[in-house]
């Protein structure tokens, strides 16, 4: 597939979008397989309380391990085991956002951040949908003021490339910002790319409000931290938590060097994840916490990573 669509709202259509978005309904996700020189179209029936769940699993020597079926999988909701409403071991596309750290301490760093950001676009699927916030002082949509998300390489490409790092770090306002996008992508699974020295001092959100709205949008976050170890900038456990609690992953790499492998593995963990979905209780507590379990014949040991808690509530459920 050619790389060249572009998702275009005018702002009388976003807005009608947002007010449509607590509906509920359906989310469709097409996914292109070849089975036979077929292609085949996965779709995602959701309902206005479906928990849905990014779920990565691997062997003990860190290999992904694919093609475990539903009855392979086991969801414990506060304890509780939940029916398996929805599943899916096939790579489908999804929303994704990449966050890019473009204050006065990334200079140095840019060409090797745009280069491995280019690399994580090429190696995911062509069906995604993708959009870039930038920010140092204040966080900036990357794209075209009329173009919400693009598989547009081209574009994505001089999304990144916008602006010259300088000043100061608004990282929350930046991830702020782009799970409010999140919310108007098509795709059922949403994904953040966020490349950062997870310092912060400019943003008019705070952490807390940032973790909270985290739980709250069963977002998966991969986080890559860019720093040295005598960095003062650096907050390595700011990015560690944000990937922790939604099921992603935090990285460090050791050199720039090792940005681009990064970016490489992280889009083939969002193409290997299962897609395990349920319908919770709405009675108990708003904060739920959750246990995915897998088993399997073929493997001793199996190492399932997702997110481990959520709020409840409607803006967490709706339209997943």
């Amino acid at each position: 597939m050619i790389r060249g669509r572009v998702a275009r709202l005018g702002i009388g259509v976003l807005l009608w979008t947002a007010a449509r978005a607590g509906g509920g309904g359906q989310t469709e996700a097409s996914n292109t397989g070849s089975q036979g020189g077929e292609q085949k179209e996965f779709t995602l029936q959701t309902t206005s309380r479906l928990v849905l769940l990014d779920v990565s699993v691997k062997d003990a020597a860190g290999g992904f391990v694919s093609g475990l079926t539903k009855d392979n999988f086991k969801v414990l909701e506060n304890g509780k085991q939940e029916q398996i409403s929805q599943f899916a071991n096939t790579d489908i596309p999804v929303t994704v956002g990449i966050v890019v750290d473009e204050s006065g301490s990334m200079r140095p760093k840019r060409a090797q951040v745009v280069t491995a950001a280019l690399v994580f676009i090429q190696a995911s699927n062509p069906m995604d949908e993708m959009f870039i916030v930038n920010f140092n002082e204040k966080p900036r949509r990357g794209l075209p003021d009329d173009v919400l998300f693009t598989d547009s390489a081209p574009l994505l490409r001089t999304a990144l490339w916008q602006g010259d790092p300088e000043g100061r770090t608004a990282l929350y306002d930046a991830i702020e910002m782009s799970l409010h996008q999140l919310e108007f992508g098509r795709q059922a699974k949403k994904t953040l790319v966020v490349i950062s020295d997870g310092g912060d001092n400019h943003s008019q959100h705070t952490l807390q409000e940032v973790k909270q709205d985290v739980l709250s949008s069963l977002v998966t976050i991969y986080t890559v931290g860019i720093y040295d170890e005598e960095d003062p900038e650096k907050n390595e456990a700011v990015l560690k938590n944000l990937a922790h609690v939604s099921g992603g992953v935090f990285y460090h790499p050791a050199s720039l060097e090792e940005i681009v492998p990064i970016c490489r593995q992280i889009a083939k963990d969002i193409r290997t994840r299962y897609t395990i979905g349920y319908v919770p209780s709405v009675e108990g507590k708003m904060e739920r916490h959750i246990k995915v379990m897998a088993s399997s014949p073929d493997h001793p040991k199996l190492i399932v990573r997702t997110r481990t808690s959520y709020v409840f509530s409607d803006k967490a459920t709706e339209s997943r």
